[in-house]
């Protein structure tokens, strides 16, 4: 086993000492042909790279512009005031000299002041009361006003077909309280009721309406609600 190993080293020792050989041999070719420099040449080739021309010469610096001369005093002078000639008088009237001997005309009177006459003093405004027309609007139902009065009877063939609802009468009155019309105001819907409520209002007893102390006639509204028990 030994054995071997050594024989190895020694295989790999000779290849590398022929190696080597080959390189001095390959290096000493190409000196020989000058395809390598010599160190001198190429160093002098290197420094001859580096530096191509000679370093150039410094320029001196261009010389500073000359300092403008300093800004001029200017005193300002004050113009003296040119006087204006005064304009000349001109004479606009002349007034004519008098003497103590010349006439004067008096002058003429002052008109005479012409008084305007007085106004007219105005007629006292006399009230004229106005009283109202026509007949009172009571306020109130007809019923108050009216102590003797009959409810309105329900029609039977209304109560057999169940007719019913609410009857509004506008009843106008005289100066005695007497009914002289009736009329429907709201119906309810039913002939039967309507005429119903008007005769029962025709036979009521109703008191005057008063205005001023006074009997006048009046109108007043009357309804009538038909309900079926």
């Amino acid at each position: 086993m030994s054995h071997i190993l050594d024989r190895i080293a020694f295989d790999k020792l000779a290849g590398l000492s022929l190696v080597i050989l080959l390189h001095v041999a390959l290096l000493y070719a190409a000196m020989s042909y000058k395809l390598i420099p010599a160190p001198q040449e190429a160093v002098t080739l290197f420094v001859h790279l580096i530096n191509p021309s000679p370093p150039k010469k410094e320029e001196p610096p261009p010389p500073e512009p000359p300092k403008p001369p300093p800004p001029k005093k200017v005193t300002l002078v004050k113009e003296k005031p040119v006087p204006r000639p005064e304009p000349a008088p001109v004479l606009v009237a002349e007034a004519p000299v008098t003497q103590a001997t010349d006439y004067v005309a008096p002058a003429p009177p002052p008109a005479p002041v012409v008084e305007a006459p007085p106004a007219p003093v105005p007629e006292p405004v006399v009230e004229v009361e106005v009283r109202p027309t026509g007949p009172v609007t009571l306020s109130s139902e007809l019923s108050l006003a009216c102590p003797q009065r009959t409810l309105p009877r329900y029609p039977v063939a209304s109560r057999r077909i169940g007719e019913h609802g609410r009857v509004v009468l506008r009843v106008e009155l005289d100066e005695t309280g007497q009914i002289t019309g009736v009329k429907v105001k709201e119906s309810s819907g039913h002939r039967r009721l309507d005429e119903a409520g008007m005769a029962a209002v025709k036979t009521w007893q109703c008191d005057a309406a008063m205005r001023d102390g006074k009997a006048v006639p009046a109108v007043a509204m009357q309804p009538f609600d038909f309900i079926l028990n």
